[in-house]
């Protein structure tokens, strides 16, 4: 399935819609204002939510929770590395997914057991923040959608 996330302009908070391959928005992430980290409510389009991203924010490294419900369903992690960028969600079980690739120009994959499941690229020319993202069917989509947003957060927002 191809996702296709766009980072709203203008917006007082992190704002982006998440559209399915026939341009039908599906998804929209709101980033809450005026909190201690970063905080935002991934949602379908008629607004319930469907998993929120809380950032831990004493920690060594960059790292995220996502929750489903009040269930704390997984981190994103910004592992530690001399030469590339590497991130890691951490799910549960021992299948973790890991991710690489160039942050810096939205090129990166996630694999799973050694495979690839979801490719990340930025489109090129648009006046906002927005890349494709291709996941296999029958992976976590907003699990993989939520932690391309992080990486937006982790990489970008620093970078700006």
């Amino acid at each position: 399935m191809r996702y296709v996330i766009k980072q709203k302009a203008w917006a007082l908070s992190d704002m982006f819609k998440i559209f399915d391959d026939q341009e039908q928005p599906v998804y929209q992430i709101k980033g809450k204002i005026l909190t201690m980290g970063e905080k935002l409510s991934f949602q379908n389009m008629e607004g319930n939510e469907l998993a929120h991203i809380h950032q831990k924010l004493l920690s060594l490294k960059p790292k995220y929770e996502i929750f489903r419900g009040d269930n704390h369903f997984a981190w994103v992690i910004k592992e530690f590395s001399l030469l590339n960028n590497k991130f890691t969600l951490d799910v549960p079980g021992d299948d973790d997914y890991k991710i690489e690739g160039d942050f810096w120009e939205y090129e990166y994959i996630f694999t799973r057991s050694g495979e690839v499941v979801a490719t990340v690229s930025k489109k090129l020319a648009t006046q906002t923040d927005s890349y494709d993202v291709d996941i296999v069917g029958g992976e976590d989509s907003v699990a993989i959608l939520a932690t391309v947003i992080v990486v937006d957060m982790i990489c970008h927002h620093a970078h700006k």
